[in-house]
């Protein structure tokens, strides 16, 4: 038996206007190398000059991950040759990074939860983008200088459901303190995954494969599973010491299997040094208070939804896994529903509803319209049932829920005279069937509540028929 030890480096793109060392826009989409400078070019003489902004997002995150804000880190070189990497190096932190050690708790569909290790997370300047055809390279320097903050976790991860846990918490998080999109579609949010095996009880942390550039929790859940395998499989061969080396490889979708890339460095290849046009930054006692005060996360409000709208833990857990499902429930709440059915309303019936591109946030149903159609339910004045129509209604028309519901014909009556003139009619036809209710045959209440209804057309209130039923039965 095996145990599997998985690490992962989180690149998150933070949300600033401008690049990291110079001024140029981080927007994406622009034509390629149109977003560019002398200095993320790499030119000779330019200088590069820090911005502030990245380092205020910097501390929030360690903030929220409980994490050592270092008051003072520097920038290093390191060292590589790419076409998409102008300058011949990266600038990144190395030796003291913005941020140290911390933690992140991830929840089980249980309820159990575990706390995984966070090394450290510092400041680098991203590298372009290289697009391969078949008898030729592109280089588009556009993303070259973003700003990015790389997050280095412990190995302290044991299945890809870990994995995926720890990397959509991380999301989740970066998305509440609003310090990136965390688009993974446009590489905002990315994944470089370490994945070594040893045995059963052993402590050494063997030879480990890192698969570079994942942006996919599916194809991320995918490429830790292959490669777990590969890694059995050469151990049980009694091939892992020449088949497993310490490389960088790649995951293709379309097979579902990893590939090598090439061999990994280790920090001396890099030949890290100081850099010399960047004066270290200083973390002011003034500045640590403002960016440490983050808002509400995930676990708070989480914790706050239960207490307070006396929901389920479970739901509480699904619903603030979004930041934009968290605010639409929170905005559902504020005008006095249930907190039972504003769970069910939002994640079962709107849920449902949003298909073909639908999202939440372009809803023609928002937070206010939707919670009224909840508390048109509670208030009596319609059905569920009626209240699945009002809806289906709601997301084709733009109109108040009021409305929808005269223009349907929906509204319940609860009006014990109209109620009763339908219940004394079903009664005089079905004499025989009130004999044997009377009888004994109790089963037989069931038959005349479905007959009103269906007289009704659905729209008479139903504990009022059974208030009413009841009497005249009786």
């Amino acid at each position: 038996m095996f145990e599997v030890i998985i690490g992962l480096e989180v690149h998150v793109q933070l949300n600033t206007n401008s690049k990291l060392f110079c001024s140029c826009a981080t927007s994406f989409g622009e034509e390629p190398n149109t977003n560019v400078c002398p200095t993320c070019l790499g030119l000779p003489g330019a200088l590069p000059v820090l911005n502030k902004e990245a380092v205020h997002k910097s501390i929030m995150l360690g903030t929220a991950l409980k994490s050592e804000i270092s008051r003072k880190s520097i920038f290093n070189r390191k060292n590589y040759f790419y076409p998409d990497l102008p300058n011949g190096y990266q600038i990144s932190q190395f030796e003291v990074p913005i941020v140290g050690l911390g933690e992140l708790v991830i929840d089980f569909p249980d309820g159990s939860q575990k706390t995984i290790g966070v090394t450290r997370a510092h400041l680098e300047n991203d590298a372009g983008k290289s697009k391969h055809a078949a008898n030729e390279s592109l280089v588009d320097l556009n993303r070259t200088g973003t700003p990015l903050l790389e997050i280095v976790s412990e190995p302290d991860m044991r299945t890809a459901e870990e994995a995926i846990l720890y990397l959509k918490k991380l999301h989740s998080i970066v998305r509440y303190l609003g310090i990136s999109d965390a688009n993974m579609q446009e590489g905002s949010f990315r994944a470089d995954v370490n994945v070594s095996i040893r045995p059963k009880g052993d402590t050494n942390l063997n030879t480990r494969c890192e698969i570079k550039n994942m942006n996919s929790f599916k194809f991320i859940e995918k490429a830790i599973h292959y490669e777990v395998n590969r890694h059995i499989e050469a151990w049980e061969d009694g091939i892992h010491s020449t088949e497993i080396v310490q490389e960088t490889r790649l995951f293709d979708a379309d097979t579902g299997e990893t590939r090598s890339m090439r061999g990994k460095e280790d920090a001396a290849d890099y030949r890290y040094f100081p850099d010399p046009d960047l004066l270290p930054v200083v973390v002011t006692e003034e500045m640590f208070e403002k960016y440490s005060q983050i808002p509400e996360l995930p676990d708070e409000k989480k914790e706050r939804f239960v207490k307070d709208f006396g929901i389920k833990e479970y739901d509480a857990s699904v619903i603030t896994a979004s930041l934009e499902t968290a605010n639409f429930f929170d905005e559902m709440m504020s005008e006095g529903i249930t907190g039972k059915n504003a769970v069910t309303w939002l994640t079962v019936e709107l849920a449902s509803r949003l298909v073909e591109g639908i999202t939440l946030e372009t809803s023609p149903v928002q937070a206010k319209k939707l919670a009224q159609v909840v508390k048109s339910i509670e208030d009596g004045t319609i059905s569920g049932k009626a209240a699945k129509e009002v809806l289906d209604y709601l997301m084709q028309n733009d109109v108040e829920v009021e409305a929808a519901i005269e223009k349907l014909g929906l509204k319940q009556v609860s009006d014990d005279g109209a109620i009763l003139e339908i219940i004394d009619a079903i009664i005089a036809a079905n004499q025989d069937k009130v004999e044997q209710y009377k009888a004994g045959k109790d089963k037989l209440f069931g038959f005349f509540v479905g007959q009103t209804m269906k007289a009704s057309k659905g729209t008479a209130n139903p504990a009022k028929v059974n208030e009413l039923l009841k009497q005249r039965l009786s």
